[in-house]
């Protein structure tokens, strides 16, 4: 049964590219943008998204809620010890919960994280 509540809640956690930002991201010029949604690709596909957002601006947001959490860490870790002479490192980590609908009208708590990584 929590499968079946995760695949109802999964979907809405898409992977947006670098190009795209939420109605709520408008605070910023139409330029950079400093948030990678982690989803279902494949990892180095963030990872590559991030590093490419990290040599055009001085920090990036790493998000991710639910299931891709964890994609979310290796993304970071990635990052951080394979480009250790590049100087990139993990800053600020939040972590919190959103309360999600689900298709059968219950309330449901999803976890969320946000990593940021910055450049020396």
């Amino acid at each position: 049964m929590s499968t079946d509540n995760t695949e109802t809640i999964e979907p809405t956690t898409t992977a947006e590219s670098t190009t795209t930002a939420e109605s709520t991201t408008s605070t910023q010029p139409t330029g950079a943008r400093d948030t990678i949604y982690i989803g279902k690709k494949p990892l180095m596909a963030y990872v590559t998204s991030t590093l490419i957002q990290l040599a055009n601006i001085p920090s990036v947001s790493i998000k991710a809620r639910g299931m891709s959490i964890s994609r979310a860490v290796d993304v970071a870790q990635i990052i951080s010890r394979k480009t250790e002479n590049a100087g990139y490192k993990i800053g600020d980590i939040n972590i919190g919960s959103e309360s999600l609908e689900s298709q059968d009208g219950r309330t449901r708590n999803v976890s969320t994280i946000e990593i940021v990584v910055k450049r020396n």
